[in-house]
């Protein structure tokens, strides 16, 4: 199909996004469930903390862009759908203990894959094929019928994004939330001592931030055109990989695309941030028990992604920056989900999570 304007425009925004993100997942070490381990098994929250400030970042960003009349978020899609708590919390404990299983979310997938990981090659195959089943196959059927009649219709929600609800509760103006929201993040992350002495992890979790909001801002106001409207997204790694894979296999037939973009961005991100490292190395599974792990975990990644309307990314950052309500309680699923997934693979069984356990999820398992 032939290309336009908006479409390439999406795609080079995408891409050069995602550039940055790969570099910073190979350089700054900024992954999602490395945070979530380092958090609840060693106490020790500096990731998190650098995860938090992209997060408030990209709120800002968005904040001012829409301030400025640049972009109009609730046309975005995690908007415009509604609100609905129950396939947020299924998706997000599913797409948590996929995490958990594969041993990182879909953004870390493609990081690994550009850093030689075949294990990701498969883990990246089964999670765009199950995404594209739960987007318009079996199950998204079952969505159809069992869990999107369940979408809250009340007023309060018309509108699902937190400042907005929050207005409507209070009273006060919508405007003040959103920075005030920010600055708390960052006032959270900077009185941490540790955190502080690492002003390599605080300028990538500035760039990270601001990657999200360019994404908004690049699909909503830069790529915007009139004739050819192309949806308004920032980063997320679940329908993208899957758009990814069709693309591939059926470029004649389709476009380019934002998601595209990001996606092949991460790519070349981390195979660049790899070389420059020297960690690009050719891995493989160890066993057949693993391999069964992360495909399956690759399709609750895939199936849960969808269900929540996002993944880490897409939930966690992309979600959390236009302060939709969604996205709190998306994160904190699969916080659980994550978690359980971990407690699971260190007991072997799901009656065993709740006796003592190791404090180290890796070492546990090595053991």
């Amino acid at each position: 199909m032939e290309e336009t304007t908006a479409t390439v425009t999406a795609f080079a925004v995408g891409l050069a996004g995602g550039i940055v993100l790969g570099l910073a997942a190979r350089l700054g070490k900024f992954c999602t469930l490395a945070a979530i381990e380092d958090a609840l098994f060693a106490q020790n929250t500096t990731r998190w903390r650098m995860w938090v400030l992209a997060m408030a970042v990209a709120i800002l960003g968005v904040y001012a862009a829409e301030f400025y009349g640049l972009i109009k978020p609730a046309q975005a899609r995690i908007i415009a759908t509604g609100f609905n708590p129950v396939s947020i919390v299924l998706g997000g404990l599913m797409f948590g203990v996929g995490m958990a299983f594969v041993g990182t979310c879909g953004f870390g997938t493609i990081v690994r894959l550009g850093g030689g990981d075949l294990k990701s090659l498969v883990v990246f195959f089964v999670l765009g094929l199950s995404a594209f089943m739960a987007a318009s196959g079996p199950t998204a059927v079952f969505h159809l019928w069992f869990i999107e009649p369940l979408t809250l219709r009340m007023e309060l929600v018309s509108d699902p994004r937190l400042h907005i609800v929050l207005a409507k509760l209070t009273g006060l103006a919508a405007e003040l939330f959103a920075p005030a929201i920010a600055l708390g993040l960052i006032a959270w992350v900077l009185s941490d001592k540790a955190f502080r002495r690492h002003p390599t992890r605080i300028a990538w979790g500035l760039l990270v931030g601001l990657v999200i909001a360019s994404g908004w801002i690049g699909t909503g106001y830069v790529g915007f055109d009139a004739f050819d409207p192309q949806p308004i997204v920032s980063y997320t790694f679940i329908y993208p990989v899957g758009a990814t894979l069709m693309y591939a296999m059926t470029s004649t037939a389709s476009q380019l695309s934002f998601g595209v973009g990001s996606t092949v961005g991460v790519l070349l991100g981390a195979f660049a941030g790899a070389l420059y490292k020297r960690e690009w190395r050719w891995q493989t599974h160890d066993d057949t028990v693993e391999a069964k792990r992360q495909i399956t975990g690759a399709f609750l990644m895939g199936t849960g992604g969808m269900y929540a309307l996002g993944c880490t990314f897409g939930q966690g950052l992309s979600a959390i920056a236009l302060l939709a309500v969604s996205a709190p309680l998306a994160l904190a699923s699969i916080w659980l989900g994550a978690w359980l997934g971990l407690l699971y693979l260190m007991e072997g069984s799901l009656t065993g999570i709740w006796r003592p356990h190791h404090a180290n999820p890796r070492k546990a398992a090595a053991e």
